[in-house]
């Protein structure tokens, strides 16, 4: 009899193995780890959409927090760009309004165009990386450690947990039912099968509750990430195009000053004295010598005349005038050289008369600056 109670026993252990076998191939292992399927149609199709929306919900919230750290990093970098680009602006402006080059200052109001472009262009880029703070980031790193998220999370693991019980307890049901069927008529295996289906039922039923509390939730969930997250890229495209657009504006604008200040060099003729140009004579020289060939009419004097400056000119010699481009100069001498003396601003001097032009009406608040 023991050999045969044996048998039986192994009997059913083989017939459980099997009956676990046959219900991995119903479902083949979930989200929570379960490898085992309580074999109800109603129950798997469950099953199956609950793991579906667990994955999909998974994956929108690492997406979102992709998209918050991308924006996140945006930010970062844009502040220090920001920081550099105001430094480069406040650089040129300050050039441009305190630039005592004598050549021009062509090159000074091109630097204030650049500093006020560039300025208007990190204010767009300061707005850029507020938009991407408010509009992008910060709704999306709300959802994903957001209520909703975590309580359908946990509806659903606690919905996998109860699976995994009912699992344990449909097995047990088949080994009682195992034993009841193999061992003679007995009131005590027949009362502990029956509070073990009825067991099994109240698990099952409980499950299915929960587990469409859960779908319910994840599936909200889910539609609430695919349009919030969406609505934020949307945001985010919007806010770059935006600002790419106006940069742009910004250096079209910006470009076309520029040109024009390049073309004004380009353009304007550039007097080169010759290198055989003998350098300004002595006073005592034009007074004495020069004077006297006047009155011959060997000397290239031309009277008394206003002339405006063309091109700047530095002087090398005490004998000679500084002449800035715009000054007004009173002609008193122009020799065969290619020199001339006059007088510009209380100072008498020699400077290279093709660097003047000849002014034939002048205001009268122009010729008080040259005395």
């Amino acid at each position: 009899m023991d050999a045969i109670r044996k048998q039986a026993s192994k009997l059913r252990e083989q017939v459980a193995r099997q009956q676990q076998a046959v219900l991995k191939q119903f479902g083949g292992g979930g989200y929570g780890g379960s490898d085992n399927v309580v074999t109800d149609e109603v129950e798997l199709q469950l099953h199956q959409k609950l793991e579906k929306l667990y994955v999909s919900t998974r994956a929108g919230k690492h997406y979102q927090r992709d998209i918050v750290r991308g924006a996140e990093g945006y930010i970062v970098i844009g502040s220090k760009q920001v920081e550099i680009g105001t430094k480069l602006s406040e650089d040129s402006r300050k050039y441009g309004a305190e630039n005592t080059c004598t050549s021009g200052n062509t090159l000074s109001r091109a630097a204030l165009s650049f500093a006020r472009a560039h300025a208007q262009m990190e204010k767009e880029r300061g707005n850029l990386l507020k938009a991407l703070g408010t509009q992008v980031a910060e709704p999306l790193r709300a959802m994903v450690v957001g209520a909703p998220l975590e309580d359908a999370r946990h509806l659903a693991q606690r919905y996998d947990r109860m699976r995994q019980e009912a699992e344990a307890q449909a097995i047990e049901v088949s080994k009682r039912q195992a034993k009841v069927r193999e061992m003679p008529p007995n009131a005590e295996n027949a009362i502990k099968l029956e509070a073990a289906e009825a067991k099994l039922q109240d698990l099952k039923t409980n499950m299915t509750i929960l587990g469409k509390e859960a779908a319910a939730a994840l599936a909200a969930v889910e539609a609430q990430q695919q349009r919030l997250t969406l609505q934020r890229l949307i945001a985010m495209v919007e806010a770059e195009r935006a600002y790419h657009q106006t940069v742009l504006q910004i250096l079209d604008q910006l470009e076309g000053e520029m040109i024009s200040e390049r073309r004004r060099i380009e353009t304007a003729p550039t007097p080169s004295l010759d290198n055989s140009m003998l350098p300004p004579p002595a006073y005592e020289e034009v007074n004495g010598v020069y004077s006297s060939q006047t009155h011959n009419g060997s000397t290239d004097s031309m009277g008394y005349f206003l002339g405006e400056v063309l091109f700047p000119y530095s002087a090398v010699s005490e004998v000679e005038l500084n002449l800035s481009v715009g000054d007004y100069v009173v002609v008193r001498k122009v020799i065969n050289s290619g020199w001339a003396e006059g007088e510009c601003k209380g100072k008498a001097g020699w400077f290279p008369f093709s660097y003047i032009e000849r002014r034939e009406r002048v205001l009268a608040s122009k010729v008080a600056e040259v005395f």
